[in-house]
């Protein structure tokens, strides 16, 4: 009896996002707002075997549910006459996660976990339709969240018109160790972190986990021509990667750090005046919720959604666009150094940057959860 009631009274919420950091970083975001909302609510996500959530959900302490991966292939293949088969055993899968969580609402994240989901939530014969939330990151909605937007109660979004017709926009959600985070209050203790001086000039340099080799290339060529003009550099190369630096001895309290990978981004972040990095959702979302103005470099791959996902900060004053094709150690020279040698520019753009970035996204998705969930139980009491 302890247990029925329990059952009733806990709303339970499926989290459709694996496969990638940019959808499973944002759907850990929510369910650490939807469990500080709603403490007593279950959390379940959905994910497979290929996917990053393998790692990441357990080690948020989330129950992760494996289905079925079904990725659309993109050129005709054996894989494609195999496709129907798998999506029909990854909707009955996720079917089954359903019923056994008694799920009140599906939010959904896009990429291919998302779809059986969507699929499954949809009305049945014997089956009641599960309410689903969808939250798109990218300012270009890919086809997942394009097919789940159909039937939807709610659409949120990073950017006014990804692509779904009308949505809500919230921003990403970003973790709380983020969005919380005070470069201020932190910079001296990152800043010795990292071997920097208080006064330094510092460039943060990222291209997400594994690097980039164009933004590698461009900085650690512009090396001399900073450190000239007394800047100092935090690399982060990725970890297959490595970097080319000239001898800066010469230049008296500059230094230029150069690392396979940051753990602990907040102090980077805290240890920065500016970042040069590329343009992907999760990055944008981050950067511009602490406040870093950032020189970005948009991934010339895909459809254009890294330039477009950088558009409203650099609209805004808080970042500049540099294309990868135009990257060059001159260009680097010339852009950043007129940034950082201009303290009223800069805390302009920092300024700028803060504005346009969204703080409570993570909140404002599990805020709409809950009461389309709350919602959709209304609406099957008055049904009986």
């Amino acid at each position: 009896m302890g247990r029925s009631a329990l059952r009733v009274s806990t709303i339970s919420v499926v989290l459709a996002g694996g496969g990638t950091a940019g959808h499973v970083e944002p759907a850990m975001a929510v369910a650490d707002a939807l469990t500080e909302l709603e403490p007593q609510v279950r959390i379940t996500a959905l994910g497979t075997q290929r996917g990053l959530e393998t790692r990441l959900v357990p080690e948020r302490g989330y129950d992760l549910q494996l289905i079925t991966p079904v990725p659309l292939p993109r050129k005709p293949s054996k894989d494609l006459l195999r496709l129907p088969l798998r999506v029909r055993s990854a909707v009955r899968e996720t079917r089954a996660v359903f019923d056994d969580v008694h799920v009140d609402v599906v939010i959904g994240f896009g990429g291919y976990v998302s779809v059986p989901a969507y699929l499954a939530a949809r009305r049945g014969p014997r089956r009641p339709a599960v309410p689903v939330v969808i939250h798109e990151a990218n300012a270009s909605a890919g086809w997942a969240n394009k097919l789940g937007a159909r039937s939807a109660k709610r659409v949120l979004s990073a950017v006014p018109d990804p692509g779904l017709g009308r949505v809500e926009v919230v921003g990403v959600p970003v973790r709380a160790s983020i969005t919380a985070l005070d470069r201020a209050a932190l910079r001296a203790q990152a800043r010795a972190a990292f071997g920097f001086a208080d006064d330094a000039r510092v460039l943060l340099v990222f291209g997400g986990s594994q690097g980039a080799q164009s933004i590698n290339r461009a900085v650690s060529g512009a090396a001399e021509a900073l450190a000239a003009k007394g800047i100092s550099v935090l690399h982060a190369h990725g970890p297959k990667n490595t970097l080319e630096l000239p001898d800066l001895s010469g230049a008296p309290g500059v230094r230029y750090v150069a690392v396979p990978y940051l753990d602990r981004m907040d102090l980077a972040y805290s240890a920065a005046d500016l970042a040069i990095c590329r343009s992907g959702a999760m990055t944008v979302a981050e950067v511009s919720a602490i406040g870093l103005p950032a020189v970005y470099v948009p991934l010339p791959i895909g459809n254009g959604e890294q330039r477009l996902n950088a558009l409203p900060v650099v609209d805004a004053g808080g970042g500049l666009l540099i294309d990868d094709a135009d990257l060059s150690p001159q260009l680097v020279a010339d852009t950043v150094v007129p940034v950082l040698a201009d303290p009223d520019r800069l805390q302009k753009m920092t300024t700028a940057a803060a504005l346009a970035g969204h703080r409570d996204a993570a909140r404002r998705v599990a805020e709409v959860a809950l009461e389309v969930a709350r919602q959709g139980r209304s609406d099957r009491k008055t049904v009986r």
